[in-house]
């Protein structure tokens, strides 16, 4: 079992952020069958793009540093915070001294792909950093900038989501709702299904990761990272290509009209208008205008987070869609 040991100081300096590139690694991890197994049809959509870079970049070396349950730090840098990017990430990555990646590929590039010719003449080389650094914005231009918005935008409504539990009702009912084998025992985060004795956070706090790729809880536990969890975001249907159901009450309906009355009972977590455009199959237009008249009644806010507008239900509106039940 692992077990972080909290104190309050560390609840007030725990903080959320995103990570392109611990995405990055996860969907790679993914399409060669090491991690979360992708949908159909998103990796069908992939797969071609993604052997022609194995074929014409050095994307191996990459692949070669991977590992179900770790990987080296450089190419996935911790995160500063919500409004972290690629660019972000893959300026830490090319500034990676040598020797220091060096030392990383002695304890992650241990597998058989680690011992191919082709890759090896990467790993030793001496620009073996700025090879495996374009290697992989090849990688994020051509696998998942496109779904970047979209992951971004569930992520991003997701920490909106956690802060609020956290406003209502505490840390350990958020830090429960993470995942099922996540428990706050006696003033620590537990996880019965990690290895890894017990670790103080020394008053640095959490640093809480949604993710849209990953399938079940991660952690970093050690250097350079802070303690980590990464947990599977709220919402990624939408992420996985199924459009999301929301039930449509037939008294909210007649009372704001059919389309309104989907939005109000999607926004069971707070949500942009992007987001909503695309789990309902509405237009982004259609939706923005609905949005504006639902918060010029009262039955909306809406609030900045990082980049997005994410809008929620106000106490009436949460009133008229329980009353629609």
């Amino acid at each position: 079992m692992l077990r972080f040991e909290v104190s309050v100081e560390d609840l007030l300096r725990s903080r959320f952020a995103l990570s392109p590139a611990l995405d990055l690694c996860l969907l790679l991890r993914s399409l060669i069958g090491q991690g979360q197994p992708l949908p159909r049809a998103w990796a069908a959509r992939l797969m071609p793009a993604f052997e022609r870079l194995r074929r014409d970049t050095e994307l191996d070396a990459v692949l070669a540093l991977q590992a179900p349950q770790s990987g080296p730090n450089f190419v996935a840098p911790p995160p500063r915070g919500l409004n972290q990017t690629w660019a972000d990430d893959l300026a830490m990555i090319r500034a990676t001294p040598l020797e220091a990646a060096r030392h990383e590929f002695t304890h992650t590039a241990t597998g058989p792909s680690a011992r191919d010719p082709r890759v090896r003449a990467v790993l030793d080389s001496e620009d073996a950093v700025p090879r495996i650094a374009e290697a992989m914005d090849r990688a994020w231009h051509e696998l998942l900038a496109t779904d970047w918005p979209q992951l971004r935008a569930i992520c991003e409504r997701d920490v909106v989501h956690r802060v609020g539990v956290i406003g209502e009702h505490g840390w350990a009912t958020t830090i429960e709702s993470l995942h099922p084998g996540i428990a706050w025992q006696a003033g620590g985060i537990e996880i019965g299904f990690f290895r890894g004795g017990t670790v103080r956070l020394a008053g640095d706090g959490l640093l809480l990761i949604p993710s849209a790729v990953v399938g079940h809880v991660a952690a970093h536990t050690e250097d350079p990272w802070p303690r980590t969890l990464v947990y599977p975001a709220r919402g990624t249907a939408a992420l996985w290509g199924e459009q999301e159901t929301v039930p449509q009450p037939d008294a909210l309906t007649a009372l704001v009209g059919r389309a309104r009355a989907r939005l109000l009972v999607a926004l069971d977590a707070p949500a942009s208008t992007s987001h909503l455009a695309r789990s309902l199959a509405m237009a982004p237009g259609a939706v923005g205008d609905h949005l504006a008249i639902l918060r010029g009644a009262g039955l909306l806010v809406r609030a900045r987070s990082g980049r997005s507008v994410l809008y929620r239900r106000t106490p009436l509106g949460e009133a008229l869609v329980a009353g629609s039940g």
